[in-house]
C-alpha cells in the first residue's frame, strides 16, 4: 500500500481523479538505470554497487557535466579513478551504451497502460533524446507528449524545463494545474515541483536502500503530497478513485 498517500504535504492534495495530465521523470522513476550502470560496471570488474553509484552521482555534479547518457563516458572516468578501474575508451563507450539499454523497472509497463486510461501521460527527461526513444520502447509507447534536454534546452530542477510543459498542455486548451507530476528525484523533481505549485507524487524506488543512490541529493527533503514504494501503488491508487 502506499506510505501515508496523501497526507504527505502541508494541506490535503487534490484527489488523484481530479487531473487531466500526468508527468513523469523517466530514468530513475520509470526506467532503472542504476542496475544498468551497476551491470556495465560489473562487466569489466567487480564493485561494489553502492560504492560505484556513490562515485557516479559526484562525477554527474561536476559543473562539466554534459547530457544523459553521453556524459557516462566523463563519469566512467571519475568512476575508474576512484575504484581502480581500467580507463580505456572502449570501457567509457560501454558505459554509456549499459545505461542507453537500461531496463523498465517490473511494474512500469503494465502501470503505466493503466495510468494511460486515466491521464495523458508527458514524459520529463533529463535524457537526449536518441536514449529516450530507447527507452519509450521499451515502455510500450504510453506518452502522449514528451520532452528531452534536447528539446528543452536544460535540465531538471530548472524551472525553465517545467515551463515549456506547463505552456504546452496550455496550447492544447488544458490548465496546467492538472497535471500530476511523477517522480522519485527529490533533487530533479519533487522539490522544483512543489515550488511551482503543482501536485507531486514521490515513487521511492530505493525505500529499502540507504542514501541516494546514483540520484543527486537534495539541500532538504520535499514532503510530497502522494508518496509510494512503486508505480503500481501509484496505478491501484488511482483505480480506487
Amino acid at each position: 500500500m502506499g506510505l501515508r498517500c496523501g497526507t504527505e504535504g502541508s494541506s490535503m492534495p487534490k484527489p488523484l481523479a481530479a487531473f487531466s495530465h500526468a508527468s513523469f521523470d523517466v530514468v530513475g522513476t520509470l526506467i532503472d538505470f542504476e542496475s544498468a550502470i551497476t551491470a556495465g560496471l560489473e562487466a569489466i570488474a567487480r564493485v561494489d554497487r553502492e560504492a560505484a553509484l556513490d562515485a557516479y552521482r559526484d562525477a554527474r555534479r561536476q559543473p562539466e557535466a554534459q547530457r544523459f547518457p553521453d556524459d557516462l563516458g566523463r563519469c566512467y572516468g571519475h568512476i575508474a579513478a576512484r575504484l581502480g578501474l581500467p580507463d580505456t575508451p572502449a570501457a567509457r563507450r560501454a558505459l554509456i551504451d549499459a545505461a542507453a539499454e537500461a531496463e523498465p523497472f517490473a511494474d512500469s509497463v503494465e502501470a503505466l497502460a493503466r495510468l494511460k486510461t486515466r491521464f495523458r501521460l508527458i514524459a520529463m527527461t533529463n535524457a537526449r533524446r536518441w536514449a529516450f526513444e530507447k527507452y519509450e520502447a521499451k515502455l510500450g509507447h504510453p506518452f502522449h507528449a514528451s520532452f528531452t534536454t534536447d528539446e528543452t534546452g536544460t535540465e531538471k530542477p530548472d524551472p525553465a524545463f517545467f515551463r515549456q510543459v506547463f505552456d504546452h498542455v496550455a496550447a492544447e486548451g488544458d490548465d496546467p494545474a492538472r497535471i500530476l507530476h511523477v517522480a522519485q528525484s527529490q533533487y530533479h523533481d519533487i522539490g522544483i515541483s512543489r515550488e511551482l505549485g503543482m501536485t507531486n507524487v514521490w515513487i521511492q524506488r530505493r525505500a529499502d536502500d540507504a542514501g541516494h543512490g546514483g540520484t543527486i541529493a537534495p539541500r532538504e527533503h520535499t514532503r510530497p503530497d502522494y508518496h509510494f514504494r512503486s508505480l503500481a501503488e501509484l496505478a491501484d491508487a488511482v483505480d480506487r478513485a
